[in-house]
């Protein structure tokens, strides 16, 4: 297997020049909706922009950018509901910006784990490091709702290497078994940090496995918001109120690129040439939907000056918030266990015993 953008064999409505492409899945969505999904994607470029920059000068740590995949991540996500659950990887920082992005995210990216907490109040679960074992938590939360009746999905992001992973097959198994309101995303960008997606899979597509586990597979142009938006939207409204003989989750295969590294620790010129990255930006989804909305008469120079104004004040905002944040070095002891086992106890109290006796200068690096 190749992602191989060119055969068009997926769900689209715009074309890489913004002209619409298919009127039946176009979603009736209102023009301050649209603008509101363009100015989220911006500000997610934007965000990924000087994320990196202030990676760069050691003010935060190792950063996943996701600029190439914001249609993905905001079009998918503009198709819940408030309180459905969004579970992710680490990279769709999209779908962050979507729910309200605020300085504990940033936070979070300098190595503070409470961070994590403001996730929660937007139905985000924890950010996740480990590949796929997100996954089966996604479907034993989408289980519970089904048991309670809340009416909640979850969706749950994952790139095309987490394929590879048995949690992945677990969690789409048990998910087909017992009907849980569960929509699998996968973010199919073509690399799993250096290796290509045919060294993941010997099938001719992802969404194709969804046949294994008794689920619809959707195969989506991810540079393409609304299309993003319109599976997305189908497969949420069957999790809810599955038609006679509907299963409830879905398997989603958004193809898409991610214009830059793995993350800040790689150097994708060893693996990638740059004729493949640069026929990819000219798929560039920001400016595919921005071709669209001017061409419609729902954005014009003006908006969009207003829109990159405020992004950038927002960014600069949180950024300058989250500086300011003081950690505390007895946080490290905190989350992991409900109650702390006795070997941590005698080591929280042994660390606060030394930073008491010769303070937190000791304990800090030039």
């Amino acid at each position: 297997m190749t992602v191989d953008y060119d055969d068009g064999e997926f769900v689209r409505v715009l074309d890489e020049d913004g002209h619409v492409v298919d009127e039946e899945t176009m979603p009736d969505l209102s023009d301050e909706t649209l603008v509101g999904m363009y100015r989220d994607m911006r500000l997610t470029r934007h965000f990924d922009q000087r994320a990196i920059n202030i990676q760069r000068q050691g003010r935060i740590g190792t950063f996943a950018s996701a600029a190439g995949q914001e249609g993905a991540q905001v079009g998918s996500t503009y198709a819940l509901a408030d309180d459905d659950w969004i579970l992710y990887q680490y990279r769709e920082h999209g779908a962050v910006v979507v729910r309200g992005l605020d300085a504990g995210y940033l936070e979070y990216w300098m190595g503070h784990e409470s961070g994590n907490a403001s996730l929660a109040d937007k139905h985000i679960f924890p950010l996740n490091i480990a590949i796929a074992d997100h996954l089966p938590h996604a479907v034993g939360m989408s289980w519970a709702s089904k048991l309670k009746g809340d009416d909640r999905a979850a969706v749950v992001h994952f790139g095309d290497g987490a394929t590879s992973e048995g949690d992945f097959h677990e969690a789409m198994n048990f998910a087909g078994v017992f009907d849980t309101p569960t929509i699998f995303f996968c973010n199919n960008n073509g690399w799993a940090i250096s290796h290509p997606v045919e060294n993941q899979t010997a099938t001719d597509t992802i969404a194709v496995k969804a046949d294994a586990y008794g689920m619809p597979g959707v195969r989506v142009d991810g540079m393409d918001p609304l299309a993003c938006y319109a599976v997305t939207k189908e497969a949420v409204e069957r999790a809810r109120n599955p038609a006679e003989g509907e299963t409830r989750p879905t398997l989603i295969e958004a193809v898409t690129y991610r214009f830059g590294a793995h993350t800040t620790a790689d150097d994708p010129t060893v693996y990638r040439d740059d004729e493949e990255v640069e026929k990819w930006k000219a798929r560039d989804p920001l400016s595919r939907f921005e071709a669209f909305l001017h061409r419609t008469d729902r954005l014009d120079d003006e908006l969009d000056a207003d829109i990159q104004a405020a992004v950038e004040d927002h960014v600069a905002r949180i950024i300058d918030e989250s500086s300011e944040f003081e950690a505390d070095p007895e946080s490290m002891f905190e989350d992991a266990y409900a109650e702390l086992p006795p070997e941590l106890r005698r080591q929280r109290e042994g660390f606060l015993s030394m930073l008491e006796r010769y303070g937190d200068e000791a304990f800090l690096r030039d």
